[in-house]
């Protein structure tokens, strides 16, 4: 399927929009992962994910454009890892690391030209990271001071 310069375009801006916007809402919560680290995972995603369409188009006896995915997926892989910390029995930047695997997730769908699917994803991470992120804060507390005691995975002891 050879795609035409307005259709890869498209589908890089939608992706990098899409991306942008959950790393939006991560900025607004003083993440290290925000709007320019969420739209550029969304856009190099969708780029290679389009590369790789093409070049399917030129040789389909010898490449498989979902192979592309699959590498940008375990990529993300590391990166995630890097916005990981533990420290002192406390893990922290787990729905970080999450949020940057989805993105690129978004990207991959954008890329292949799945974009209401993409929009609904996006719908629903940014439900997910808004309301059950104050839901989840509200039930299992945060890192910061509930109730006098210092949350941490492993510790209910008071702070001294």
């Amino acid at each position: 399927m050879e795609l035409t310069i307005q259709e890869i375009a498209i589908r890089l801006v939608v992706a990098a929009l899409l991306s942008g916007v959950i790393g939006l809402e991560r900025e607004m919560k003083n993440k290290p992962a925000g709007v320019r680290t969420n739209a550029l995972i969304g856009l190099g995603s969708a780029l290679m994910t389009v590369v790789g369409l093409q070049v399917a188009s030129w040789m389909p006896e010898v490449t498989d454009p979902t192979r592309i995915a699959s590498v940008v997926v375990q990529g993300i892989g590391f990166l995630g890892a890097g916005a990981i910390i533990q420290s002192a029995g406390s893990v922290r930047g787990l729905t970080t690391a999450a949020t940057m695997w989805i993105v690129a997730g978004v990207g991959i769908t954008v890329g292949f030209g799945f974009i209401p699917q993409a929009l609904v994803a996006t719908f629903l991470i940014l439900t997910l990271l808004v309301i059950f992120g104050a839901i989840d804060a509200r039930l299992m507390g945060t890192e910061e001071e509930h109730n006098g005691y210092k949350k941490s995975i492993g510790s209910g002891k008071k702070k001294s």
